[in-house]
């Protein structure tokens, strides 16, 4: 069977948004035609993407789960193939799996306003062939991040170096680091995750960073949720659990960002019950900011303050001065021999999958615009986007973006309205969408679309706040432009 070249939804990427948002349209929805295309050839976005040792969710899973499928896993903080798992069974149990168009990268989209429809320009990834489809709503879940490559700064003396440097965004399957001297450049999720993973086999693997990072240990296997699940009804228990997760998750953020001198003790008081006595916790594990400037990194039981404590792993802060043949050169003087460097400096910042807009002709500068409620564009018409929150689980906002778009297409509906788009106001002050200061967000700035200072031109990055305001504010605002 042909597939459709025009639809009545188009969903760009097939990954935990993607998934999302498909179930959403297809349960709210069951005689729209909608597809997915992914320009991979596997569904599960950064789960299926990312296959370094040890990767694993950096949120719970309790949040991280769906809303209408419940992770049912005993594990709070879930192993990568774990989470791929469910992905996959969730797209085939709601039937995502068959509307999924995989090796397709869509390129370009151009709105016309005469013919009130989307053409997309996609590029098929394997054969190079080029086709065009047309839809009435577009959809991005692409995510805001390259999965070409990831982001490594550009060292001095790194063609000198005779050793093996890998980015963990693209690990090489035949890799034995069995016994050797391994240095992992960088202090986020992904250096945390895989360290403790690969301190089993490696001969010896140093930590260096040029800022420290906040770091909490939280149980791989909660008993309290354990326990819920043993005496509630399944559904009773999934949100019980739920509930209980997302209040510790926002009320500790929101506890940081109010007194952020007693959560400095807090953690550092934490982490010192799992650290050797003699860590100097205070230079290598105390950054000169705030917690929740920037993402807090999880770590399961302890396991990279345990792999500490085994004296396999030690930790250097300094400023890397260049690469030498053996290993790196850093400011302080001190050299570090290593057999394998891992380059865990961040990801490429690239939104909307990296595809032109263009509105009647005229291109869509994405630095220019405004996200009205975080989830459509400033005088972007009949386009949504997801991009989940940055000091809680991806999915807690990915839910609420595909309720409110589910409510929007509704209301459309039932009113005979084929266009919805936000105008932009009169005096809106630009603040930015994610409201940390990590350096791949600092790099992309300029490229990514702008939060304004006032409502609906913003969220709170509060859940609690959010999903009352997405649920129950009104769709005709004033803001919004309907037309027939």
């Amino acid at each position: 069977m042909s597939e459709a070249t025009h639809l009545e939804v188009l969903i760009i990427g097939a990954g935990l948004s993607g998934i999302d948002a498909a179930v959403h349209i297809s349960q709210a929805f069951p005689a729209r035609s909608y597809a997915v295309l992914e320009q991979r050839g596997e569904l599960g976005g950064t789960w299926s993407l990312f296959k370094y040792p040890g990767i694993r969710s950096d949120s719970d899973m309790y949040t991280l789960g769906f809303g209408f499928r419940p992770w049912d896993g005993k594990d709070a903080i879930a192993e990568g193939a774990d989470i791929l798992r469910y992905l996959r069974e969730t797209a085939r149990e709601y039937g995502v799996d068959e509307r999924i168009r995989y090796h397709r990268k869509a390129t370009l989209f151009e709105w016309s306003s005469e013919d009130k429809v989307w053409t997309v320009t996609v590029e098929n990834t394997e054969t190079g062939a080029v086709e065009t489809l047309t839809c009435d709503f577009l959809f991005s879940t692409s995510g805001y991040y390259s999965y070409e490559a990831g982001y490594t700064p550009d060292w001095p003396g790194l063609d000198d170096y005779q050793g093996r440097v890998i980015h963990p965004q693209h690990w090489p399957e035949d890799l034995d680091y069995t016994g050797q001297r391994i240095v992992v450049i960088g202090s986020g999720a992904t250096a945390v995750t895989l360290i403790p993973s690969m301190a089993r086999d490696a001969g010896h693997i140093t930590m260096l960073q040029r800022t420290p990072t906040y770091i909490v240990s939280q149980p791989r296997i909660d008993p309290v949720a354990q326990t819920l699940k043993r005496v509630l009804p399944g559904k009773l228990a999934a949100k019980a659990i739920h509930a209980r997760y997302a209040a510790v998750t926002i009320g500790f953020y929101e506890f940081c960002r109010r007194s952020p001198r007693l959560a400095k003790a807090l953690l550092k008081r934490w982490a010192k019950l799992h650290l050797p006595d003699d860590f100097d916790y205070d230079t290598h594990l105390t950054p000169p900011y705030d917690p929740w400037d920037q993402r807090l990194c999880v770590v399961p039981g302890a396991d990279l303050f345990k792999a500490i404590h085994s004296h396999k792993v030690d930790v250097v802060t300094d400023v890397i001065e260049r690469f030498t043949s053996t290993g790196i050169a850093l400011r302080s003087g001190q050299e570090l021999d290593a057999d394998i460097v891992v380059s865990a400096t961040g990801l490429e910042v690239v939104p909307m999958g990296g595809a032109e807009i263009v509105v009647d002709g005229e291109k869509v500068d994405l630095g220019s615009t405004f996200t009205y409620k975080s989830l459509m564009l400033s005088d972007v018409p009949n386009f949504a986007f997801i991009i989940g929150y940055s000091n809680a689980s991806w999915t807690l906002k990915a839910d609420l973006v595909c309720e409110y778009v589910v409510r929007l297409l509704e209301h459309m509906d039932q009113h005979h309205l084929r266009v919805v788009v936000p105008r932009r106001q009169a005096g809106l002050e630009p603040t930015p969408v994610m409201d940390l200061t990590s350096g791949y967000l600092q790099r992309a700035a300029g490229r990514l679309p702008v939060a304004g200072d006032r409502d609906p031109w913003r969220l709170k990055h509060n859940w609690y706040f959010d999903k009352r305001f997405l649920r129950t504010s009104e769709l005709d605002d004033g803001v919004v432009e309907f037309s027939a």
